[in-house]
């Protein structure tokens, strides 16, 4: 009874970039309202019948009998479960109203998981893809978004729970939902749906910018990569036109224009490399491209171990620098 009592008093700490009661959204909030709900009414009733535990346990023997009696049994045994769920349930229902299409959307973006990461595709308003990232979804603050879900190879689930809940990515069907950031910040997003080997670090970010912010952001993912200025950056440039990046990797403004895996147009302005995995940094983006199958084995990009140190540093940095 204490542990449950200890727990309770400790939701309130529960706070973090991936949480369902640090609601962020209108969403988010009918589902922490629900969640707190449901969190309370059962522990009041575990501490009832815990309470009525102790007193067929430790009451006077005289008194417990009274336990046994057909109409407590009958009460608190059936009636009293079939109306308590039957309320819960309808105000579930009732308070939760099409959670999945609340709101008239502004701004369309669809989102393909694949293994083990998720691409990114900004949509006009003909839903024709303008612009193309990974792993980072961006949202202006105060703007319902629709998202449209689907997968290029597995069933994959999408889950931000500080802003909305969980909805699968089923291969061959797209799934929508609609969500809201009320507050600018990072909220961190995760596959809920085994997927293969590496689903466990299947992560992504939902980066709510105030709108004027958004806009810029938008405005400087749209452009071309930058031409590289230093001459480590021009060797870095041509390794990448050389070495088989190309195959898979689109860098907008270059001849790379491959689609299997993530555009890199500006790969360097991203927070994490690896879907979440690591931080993006020089360091971090060497080790990727020398060994990627040693940090996240069973993912599709080939490890590049025969590079030199020094192509291993250029290389690396001109990735950095696409920002």
């Amino acid at each position: 009874m204490k542990g449950a009592l200890c727990a309770l008093l400790l939701l309130p700490g529960c706070r973090g970039a991936q949480h369902v009661l640090d609601p962020r959204g209108p969403q988010a909030q009918v589902m922490a309202d629900i969640s707190w709900l449901l969190y309370i009414s059962a522990a009041l009733i575990f501490l009832v019948v815990m309470a009525i535990a102790a007193y067929a346990v430790f009451g006077p023997a005289h008194k417990r009998a009274r336990l046994a009696h057909r109409g407590l049994i009958i009460g608190g045994g059936i009636t009293f479960p079939i109306v308590a769920l039957t309320a819960l349930m309808i105000y579930v229902f009732a308070g939760a109203p099409d959670l999945l299409h609340r709101g008239k959307p502004m701004l369309h973006i669809e989102v393909v998981g694949e293994q083990f990461w998720w691409r990114v595709l900004y949509l006009d308003k003909n839903g024709r893809p303008q612009l193309e990232t990974a792993n980072e979804i961006h949202i202006p603050v105060g703007v319902t978004v629709e998202l449209r879900l689907r997968s290029a190879d597995v069933i994959h689930s999408f889950w931000v729970p500080s802003l909305h809940g969980k909805l699968d990515m089923i291969p061959g069907h797209v799934n929508t939902m609609r969500m809201q950031a009320d507050r600018a910040g990072v909220s961190r997003g995760q596959c809920a749906e085994y997927c293969g080997a590496q689903h466990a670090k299947m992560a992504f970010l939902v980066i709510a910018l105030e709108p004027a912010r958004f806009d810029q952001w938008f405005a400087a993912q749209m452009q071309s990569a930058h031409a590289p200025a230093t001459a480590q950056l021009r060797r870095g440039q041509e390794l990448f036109m050389s070495t088989g990046c190309v195959t898979c990797h689109t860098v907008r403004g270059t001849d790379a224009r491959g689609v299997i895996g993530p555009d890199l147009t500006h790969i360097g302005s991203r927070r994490t490399i690896g879907a979440g995995l690591f931080p993006n940094t020089v360091g971090a983006l060497g080790g990727w491209i020398a060994d990627s199958q040693a940090l996240k084995p069973g993912n599709r990009m080939p490890a590049f171990s025969d590079l030199k140190g020094e192509e291993l540093r250029a290389l690396a940095a001109y990735m950095e620098s696409l920002q």
